[in-house]
């Protein structure tokens, strides 16, 4: 193959053995004699290791320079992982034979070098992984590049984008396989903490936008970072690997085991599974899933998504001389300006069908054979592979890291793509090396000869085949979507003895704390403060598991701490400060989905034990019939479709996962700390629960307060507080509270302390009479978070949406990004509170109820890109109103939490046919949903309108939208999304939508016409409305008005719908310019 870029030798330098440096290999026939040993064949291996990869390792760090051509001082982690598992995989092969000559002690050492290199690299940086742990940005990770001799820094932040997750993720992966298979790596506890530590970090990959394998984050390559699916699935991989795996191989002890939270890991699986088989927000397929979905990672446990994801970056990605990174990928191609870090706006379409194709995925393709057992696709790659890699002098396959398009030939393969001929990059000649690509070349070729197995270089067994699924053991993950029948292990534990006693009339069998002694019952705190002293390392300043919260995978498990049993109650039975916490019903719905969850992700070897904490304050008044009911279907052994047993806690330990937590034990200067345990309700003896002793629920007038705000508002602060004492409804004292603290502030005085005591009374008062809309008053007044905010956000962001939070008809601000709760509080409550208090934290209700249900049934908001609060609390008040009727509405605010949910969930299934096209128009266009399909078909209006789209103000232009992205990308459908989100009405909305779908099936049909002015959506809307009053008034003989009521109240379809009158003003504006001449145009005459 003929090569460009720096000069041809002289042709002494070719060598008569092997042919010319610049031939392809396929074209060299090695003379090798039919029975060639296995020494030999591994000298050969032993050889082009040494000579293409070992040669390059640093003698100091046992790093591998990117470049082996000068004096190149920069190593990448990733690429000197690569470099190390080249390594062992030929030390692995040469375990076979006995007399080795002593190789398979070198190679194991130079990987061991190049693991503890990095290691040592990462421990430099300890301050940033502390750091990163508490506040995960691209300005406080651990560097991704080195100095290749000293392990310094080479780029400062602003230089380089460390951010990268997956080569963090890579490193830990790679080090529990080497361990796994005899490799000593890590030597004392000071490097286990700091290990575990790493851990921490990756745990929160789901949430973590990073610059991806790429080191480019965005596609636009403008700085930004995103969340890539090849980062969190190699973290998945990473904490299954590393989950309960012990550092130091077999002579390890209890503390040398590292911890993962499988509750964080699983967000990592579901996370995974939302984004794919999209790489990011603008990256609709990427090579880089190749390492995640296959080897190393095999991260995808599902073998339809696998496919599915393997299918599409095959057909948009593979060439003839390798796989392209992504599309408009502008990496190394001729029109790229070597000079600039980033690009410009819309600078990417000029890279479009010129992409460098890379042969190092054909290798990545024939490892995924081998393990999966496909010769056929083995076969193909090795072929294509054969016919793009070169011979170096010495005999040695040579890959070339790219092959680009010169710049003489970038026009006729952008006319005509893969017409051109493409050369390869300067790495395969002169000593220039791609080593990541040498050392999964050598890898595969190993794997090929069957000099080592898959099992080989995959002991913890990432890849488990199809059949060997349900019989494999894994520390965590059993791969393979599996049907998953466990039986929750139930144990009902009562607060005091008088509720033991009284539930016991009900045949509902319990235990109280004191009869499980001495097993131990605490709060998911607790063991958060526990887990606190996990990995504390004052020599490297390391402080330990950050306080997150425990989830339901890890309450069902039982804990040895301190020579204590304990068990440990899950999180939705904490008392919150929230009141969330003080509806029954909601918590009845929190139980059913905790055990869903539990059924659905437990993959571990026993039972999960579930503990039921019932309190006398759960069977209060009205809401002891449904606990009752609950714990009924307890003793039945089914809720919903769960399988549960209730036993007797002592008996249930038994069948149940044991997780000790040995650490505590470890670091004598530090003082243990004191836990508490969940303790009895110490109560007078024979006192009886009375069960009505709350009041029934509220009714519609208690809910109202007796006085006018504005009236209030005039008064004297002396007046309102006379008026505060003298008053007893909860609704008057809490609106004249709100009055006194924004004219007054938090501390102003009162009789029996400051304002804010005084709301927490009426919150508190409020809570327990069920006055919802007071106590959504008092507690917005208060500033008061719901738990799990931030995770519910992240949720929804994970499934490729975006969230806007603020009141309907004013200002709101998009997320797009994981943020953390103090700032989610800071945009809630300077949004909301000043066009309605309640809304700060009902709007906080709807995202903690919609996290849940977006992972649970995505399927209830397809057609709905951004979740705008604001907007679906307006659609939730339109439904209460449709319901009415003629009566008066209800108020939202005054429903309790699981009415709010309910009607959440009401108003989210499809619309019912029975209703009137003005009142599905109005819920429709609250909720921003879109039919299948829209977002394309606007960029193929796009496509025909040179100066853009224009409604509400707002304008979409044809350039750069079109150069920039492409029709697929995420970033587009969240562009249109922005030019729709000034207009005013949820009706009007929705008729633009439809504009938007008949405009385009109008240029579909008619290819020969195109807009020659911005396309009005406004203005095409009015002229088919003003059409449509012509016909009424005509037909029904009444006036015309600017009130578009009936317009909206219209079916589409049908003679006289919507549709008919909107494509009319279409056909008008089109034929108002040119047409352009077609060449089959039957008009033609000539």
């Amino acid at each position: 193959m003929a090569s460009c870029g720096e000069g041809s030798p002289s042709s002494d330098h070719v060598l008569p053995k092997y042919g010319s440096v610049y031939e392809p290999l396929k074209s060299i026939n090695l003379p090798r004699s039919g029975d060639e040993t296995l020494w030999d064949k591994l000298d050969r291996y032993y050889s082009a290791v040494k000579s293409t990869i070992l040669n390059y390792q640093s003698p100091t760090t046992g790093l591998f320079p990117i470049k082996t051509l000068g004096e190149c001082n920069e190593a990448k982690v990733r690429d000197s992982l690569y470099c190390a598992a080249s390594a062992w995989a030929l030390a692995l092969a040469y375990r076979r034979i006995d007399d080795d000559k002593g190789r398979t002690h070198e190679l194991e050492h130079s990987a061991i070098k190049c693991m503890r290199g990095i290691l040592y690299c990462y421990m430099r940086q300890a301050d940033k992984v502390e750091q990163f742990k508490q506040d995960p940005s691209p300005s406080k990770c651990p560097h991704a590049a080195f100095n290749v001799h000293t392990g310094d820094e080479v780029f400062s932040y602003d230089a380089y984008c460390h951010l990268q997750i997956d080569a963090l993720s890579l490193f830990l992966l790679y080090l529990v396989e080497m361990i796994c298979s005899g490799l000593q790596i890590i030597y004392n506890t000071d490097e286990v903490a700091f290990i575990q530590n790493l851990v921490f970090c990756v745990e929160r990959a789901y949430r973590v936008p990073d610059f991806g394998m790429w080191e480019r984050g965005s596609k636009y390559n403008n700085g930004s970072t995103e969340l890539h699916s090849s980062s969190v699935g190699l973290a998945k991989a990473a904490l299954e690997a590393i989950n309960g795996f012990n550092l130091f191989g077999n002579q390890g002890c209890s503390w040398s085991v590292i911890f993962v939270d499988l509750d964080a890991h699983n967000r990592n699986r579901q996370t995974l599974c939302s984004l794919l088989p999209r790489e990011s927000r603008s990256h609709n397929t990427d090579s880089a899933l190749l390492p995640c979905i296959s080897y190393p990672a095999f991260a995808v446990d599902d073998d339809a998504l696998y496919n599915q994801a393997l299918d599409k970056i095959v057909r948009k990605l593979k060439g003839k001389y390798g796989f392209k990174r992504f599309l408009r990928d502008g990496y190394r191609t001729s029109p790229e300006d070597k000079n600039r870090r980033y690009y410009k706006p819309a600078e990417i379409k000029h890279f479009d069908g010129i992409e460098c194709e890379f042969p190092l995925f054909f290798i990545y393709m024939i490892i995924d054979g081998v393990f999966r057992g496909n010769s056929k696709q083995v076969k193909e790659y090795n072929e294509l592979l054969d016919s793009v890699i070169f011979q170096s002098y010495d005999g040695h396959a040579i890959i070339p890291k790219y092959y680009y398009v010169p710049a003489d030939f970038v026009e006729g393969e952008q006319r005509n793509h893969g017409s051109q001929k493409r050369f390869p990059s300067n790495s395969g000649r002169d000593g220039k090396l791609f080593l990541w690509g040498q050392a999964l070349y050598n890898i595969a070729k190993l794997l090929v000869d069957g000099l080592i197995s898959p099992r080989d270089i995959d002991p913890v067994r990432r890849y488990v085949p199809p059949e060997d699924q349900r019989n494999v053991s894994m520390r965590y993950s059993n791969q393979g979507p599996i049907e998953n029948d466990v039986v929750i292990h139930v144990a009902l534990i009562a607060e005091s003895q008088r509720l033991q006693v009284f539930l016991n009339t009900y045949g509902i069998q319990t235990q109280t704390p004191q009869q499980v002694e001495p097993i131990q019952i605490w709060p998911q705190q607790e063991l958060v403060k526990a887990y606190r002293h996990l990995a504390v390392n004052k020599k490297l300043g390391l402080s330990g598991r950050p306080e997150r919260p425990v989830g339901c995978i890890g309450t069902s498990k039982i804990y040895r701490i301190l020579g204590k049993t304990v068990v440990c109650y899950p999180i939705v039975f904490d008392l919150s400060d929230f009141y969330l916490s003080q509806d029954v019903m909601l918590l009845i719905d929190d139980i059913k989905n905790a055990l869903q969850f539990i059924k659905q992700y437990w993959k571990m070897q026993g039972r999960p034990l579930f503990c039921v904490l019932i309190r006398e304050d759960n069977i209060r008044g009205s809401r002891f019939n449904p606990v009752l009911d609950m714990l009924a279907s307890f003793k039945k052994g089914n809720v919903g479709d769960v399988k549960v047993h209730v036993d007797r806690l002592q008996t249930l330990i038994s069948g149940a996962i044991v997780e000790q937590l040995d650490f505590l034990r470890l670091n004598e200067e530090e003082e243990i700390p004191e836990f508490k345990s969940f303790e009895e309700l110490e109560l007078p003896k024979h006192s009886k629960v009375k069960r009505q002793s709350s009041t029934p629920n509220a009714s519609d007038l208690e809910q109202q307060p007796e006085i006018s705000i504005d009236d209030w508002n005039q008064k004297s602060s002396y007046e309102i507080l006379q008026k505060m004492n003298d008053c007893n409804c909860l609704a008057s004292q809490a609106l004249l509270a709100s009055i006194l603290l924004k004219r007054e502030g938090p501390d102003f005085y009162m009789k029996d302390g400051t304002l804010m005591d005084e709301l927490e009374r009426i919150y508190r008062r409020a809570g327990s009479r069920k006055l919802w809309s007071v106590v959504r008053l008092a507690a917005s007044l208060l500033g008061k978070l719901v738990d799990s905010l931030a995770p519910s956000i992240t949720n929804v962001l994970v499934q490729g949406k975006q969230v806007t939070l603020g009141t309907f008809g004013h200002d709101e601000e998009v997320i797009s990004n994981p943020l953390s709760p103090g700032v989610i509080k800071g945009i809630i409550y300077s949004k909301c509170s000043p066009h309605g208090e309640r809304d700060a934290v009902l709007q906080q209700e709807l995202v903690i109820h919609i996290g849940w249900i977006i992972s649970n049934s995505p399927e209830l908001f397809s057609g709905m890109l951004k979740i705008r609060i604001g907007w679906i609390i307006h659609a939730m008040k339109h439904e209460l109103k449709i319901r009415a009727g003629d009566m008066s509405a209800q108020d939202l605010y005054q429903l309790s939490p699981s009415e709010v949910k309910q009607l959440l969930l009401d108003v989210l299934q499809p619309q019912q046919q029975g209703r009137s096209w003005l009142n599905r128009r109005q819920i429709d266009g609250s909720l921003n949903r879109t039919p299948l399909g829209f977002y394309d078909r606007v960029w193929q209006i796009l496509e025909r309108t040179p100066n853009g789209i224009m409604v509400a103000g707002t304008h979409l232009p044809q350039q750069p939208t079109l150069s920039d992205m492409t029709m697929y990308e995420m970033n587009f459908s969240l562009l249109v999304e922005d030019m729709l989100k000034n207009i005013v009405q949820p009706e009007y909305r929705q008729i633009i939508v439809e504009l938007l779908m008949v405009l385009s099936i109008v240029l579909e049909r008619n290819p020969e016409l195109e807009f020659q002015d911005k396309v009005d959506l406004d203005k095409l809307v009015k002229e088919a409305f003003n059409d449509f009053q012509k016909d009424w008034s005509k037909l029904e003989g009444m006036e015309k008005q600017d009130e578009m009521t009936s317009f909206y109240n219209t079916p589409p379809l049908g003679k006289r719908g919507t549709s008919s009158y909107l494509t009319k003003a279409v056909m008008i504006s089109l034929l108002e310019g040119d047409v352009k001449p077609s060449n089959d145009d039957p008009c033609s005459v000539s």
